[in-house]
């Protein structure tokens, strides 16, 4: 019986996904701004973003200083961000929360899947959580911090 293939943590589409970060800089005139740091790994993430008369995010960047792992998700999160408020952040943090930890299915987030090899890697997840956490920083302050 052979061994099913081994999925490299730092394959090359995780390594793609990380490269499209080069498309979401941070803007510092953006009136909402949150940060995030993994207390595992020391992965930072500042987000900056603009939001719309809804509560929802209306632009968004960022600066990440994170192994590819957690550009990868940012990347991911950003790509999707667009749109949604609070409280669908919040959601879905929880549910990749729980995902990660081994207490959920896959979340509905648009290629989320694609971070699925660093499930067994404990140390990355919450490098993987930081934008969502970063989106909640921002969105949570009553008034843009300028």
């Amino acid at each position: 019986m052979t061994a099913p293939p081994r999925t490299s943590l730092y394959s090359p589409q995780m390594l793609a996904l990380a490269i499209e970060l080069a498309d979401i800089p941070l803007d510092p005139g953006a009136p909402f701004f949150g940060d995030a740091r993994s207390r595992t790994c020391g992965s930072t993430l500042a987000l900056g973003c603009a939001i719309d008369g809804d509560g929802a995010i209306s632009a968004i960047g960022m600066k990440v200083s994170a192994c590819a792992v957690g550009q990868a998700a940012a990347a991911i999160f950003a790509k999707s961000a667009i749109g949604r408020d609070h409280d669908e952040l919040k959601a879905a943090e929880q549910s990749i929360a729980s995902w990660l930890s081994g207490g959920g299915k896959l979340p509905d987030w648009p290629r989320l899947a694609m971070l699925e090899p660093a499930l067994p890697h404990s140390g990355r997840h919450e490098a993987i959580l930081l934008p969502w956490r970063a989106a909640l920083d921002a969105l949570f302050k009553d008034a843009p911090s300028r």
